[in-house]
């Protein structure tokens, strides 16, 4: 699964990787939970990628409650044509979430939880696949939401955990911004994606609060 995240680029960066009409206004994040605005890259209808605020909890459009947005923060990428709340998005609405890197969790020899903080080997940034909605409130308010999808983790993080983030590479972003793309092909693509180095954090970055440098410093740095 992927339920922490961190984006520190520059504006230029991430714009200059994602192709983005402009660079956008962005401020440094080290520590975003599901419920938080997040940046997504989407496509307009004159094929222009540009960067949009969606909450990270997909509401399907169809919900009666955005409650629903708090389970909905990540799905699976062989259960997307399926599944009833992704659907749709699968053919109409996805988009990619920049990131400088991920935190999974896994166990410690004393069988206590370990916190890992993810970043590519040799690229910038990372893109994750995601789907994203609009959802209606009751009172017509519009609230654009969004999920990241997972996979089986690849041989760096199998041993940390059995889920993980699809990570595409740059020459594949276009490929998954396709609705046309079926699964499989994408499913390809995230066995060949980008090679990523982990190393293990303090258990700061539990705490949705500490949104700093520090919580992907190395566990023996002191904080």
């Amino acid at each position: 699964m992927c339920g922490r995240f961190a984006l520190f680029a520059s504006p230029e960066l991430v714009a200059e990787y994602f192709a983005l009409a402009e660079p956008p206004a962005l401020a440094p994040h080290y520590n975003l939970t599901p419920g938080q605005d997040i940046a997504a890259v989407r496509v307009d209808r004159d094929g222009v990628r540009r960067l949009s605020a969606l909450r990270w909890g997909l509401v399907p459009f169809w919900a009666k409650d955005a409650a629903l947005g708090r389970r909905l923060i990540n799905a699976r990428l062989d259960s997307l044509a399926v599944k009833p709340a992704f659907r749709e998005a699968l053919t109409r609405r996805r988009c990619l979430i920049p990131a400088s890197g991920f935190y999974e969790w896994g166990v410690d020899p004393a069988g206590k939880k370990q916190p890992f903080f993810v970043r590519p080997r040799g690229e910038p940034l990372l893109a994750l696949a995601a789907l994203w909605e609009r959802w209606r409130a009751p009172s017509g308010e519009p609230l654009e939401t969004c999920v990241i999808v997972t996979t089986e983790a690849n041989a760096t993080l199998a041993p940390i955990h059995d889920r993980m983030p699809v990570v595409l590479t740059r020459a594949a972003q276009d490929v998954w911004l396709d609705p046309r793309s079926e699964v499989a092909t994408i499913a390809d693509l995230a066995a060949r994606g980008p090679e990523l180095e982990t190393w293990p954090v303090g258990t700061a970055v539990n705490d949705p609060r500490n949104d700093d440098e520090r919580v992907i410093a190395p566990k023996t740095a002191l904080f």
